[in-house]
């Protein structure tokens, strides 16, 4: 995919790490959002997000820093950074430095995971992040095994866009071609409601025939259903309902660089008496996973069209999907999607065009 410029013009709550990859006063190295970044778990076992570099003399705080009371200590000559981002401490001096302050990130742990908000126009956080085993009832009231550390995929250095990974939630016809159900999926419900997209998905002939009751009401029943919802375009949570039961599945995607992303995927399966022991949950969790590499292979060699050539049934969800996803680019913007990463020519083909002329 051919990606330019405005990757990073993105607004949103976005996955660094699992909950489990941060442990008492770790101190680890990120880099995502074209930005190196320090995150440790401080004493009182809240995560922390920095810019990576003291603001004393430039040292990393990810590489020898240390976790202390107040914050994070540099490994070079001691300065200590509160959560806040303001320096507490100089060591070798009565006071500290209240002009310079490191930059900190909004951070929230929920479904196992780590959550930052990045901005690019710098505003602060504007929703709430969806929590993966509350938010719908059919997944409320039951109990799951937890995603760590088995029930969990980490693909790094990706050329896919965050667009690219939120339409299918607009996308039935893949399921027959990408994963090969017998027939599409109908989309029964979808609701909007700001940086939310919600949708209920009913797979089989039994939904497509049947999708309402006697009365002519859609039924409510969840059976061979997916609840799709997108909290931005950072983070997916997707409640299905098998014939083996509820598994849930977030499946979120996070920009490290202008062109580069990395996909969390962590699968939740509802547990079941005894399936530890006869290997049940070993093939529900195979099975769950099993979809998302083929759709990561097709979104790393896809380029985005905009605006793309539609079937007629298609034209309306993607429409307005992508009128949807405008808000979450903070910055006016000529098109919609990622600058350039339309029908693009290769390279070799445009320095021809460029001799030529």
């Amino acid at each position: 995919m051919q990606l330019h410029g405005l990757d990073l013009d993105l607004t949103g709550w976005f996955q660094i790490a699992w909950s489990a990859d941060i442990g008492p006063g770790q101190v680890e190295p990120l880099r995502y959002f074209g930005r190196d970044l320090v995150a440790y778990r401080d004493k009182a076992g809240f995560v922390r997000v920095h810019d990576r570099y003291c603001r004393h003399l430039g040292a990393s705080l990810a590489h020898g820093g240390r976790v202390v009371d107040e914050g994070i200590q540099c490994p070079f000559h001691g300065w200590v950074w509160a959560a806040d981002g303001s320096n507490v401490s100089i060591p070798y001096q009565d006071r500290p430095n209240k002009a310079r302050r490191l930059g900190s990130w909004p951070v929230v742990e929920r479904n196992e995971a780590v959550y930052v908000w990045f901005d690019s126009a710098g505003r602060e956080p504007y929703w709430e992040l969806p929590n993966a085993l509350k938010d719908t009832p059919h997944a409320a009231e039951r109990e799951f095994h937890s995603c760590w550390p088995q029930a969990r995929q980490h693909y790094r250095d990706l050329r896919i866009h965050p667009q690219m990974v939120v339409e299918n939630a607009v996308d039935p016809h893949h399921f027959r071609f990408v994963h090969n159900t017998p027939i599409s999926p109908t989309v029964l419900e979808e609701k909007v409601e700001g940086p939310l997209w919600w949708a209920r998905v009913g797979f089989g002939k039994g939904w497509l025939r049947h999708a309402k009751d006697a009365d002519g009401n859609l039924r409510t029943d969840t059976h061979n259903t997916i609840e799709i919802l997108w909290s931005g375009m950072g983070v997916s949570v997707n409640i299905e309902h098998t014939r083996d039961g509820v598994r849930v599945v977030c499946i979120n995607i996070t920009p490290v660089e202008d062109g580069r992303s990395e996909i969390f995927a962590s699968y939740w399966i509802d547990l079941v008496d005894g399936d530890l022991q006869d290997g049940t949950y070993e093939r529900r969790l195979a099975e769950a996973k099993a979809s998302l590499p083929d759709d990561v292979n097709i979104w790393n060699h896809q380029i985005f069209l905009d605006p793309p050539v539609l079937a007629t049934e298609e034209g309306r969800g993607f429409r307005a999907m992508r009128r949807w996803a405008r808000q979450f680019y903070p910055n006016p913007r000529g098109e919609n999607a990622p600058t350039g990463a339309g029908d693009r020519r290769s390279p070799t083909a445009e320095k021809a065009d460029a001799s030529a002329s």
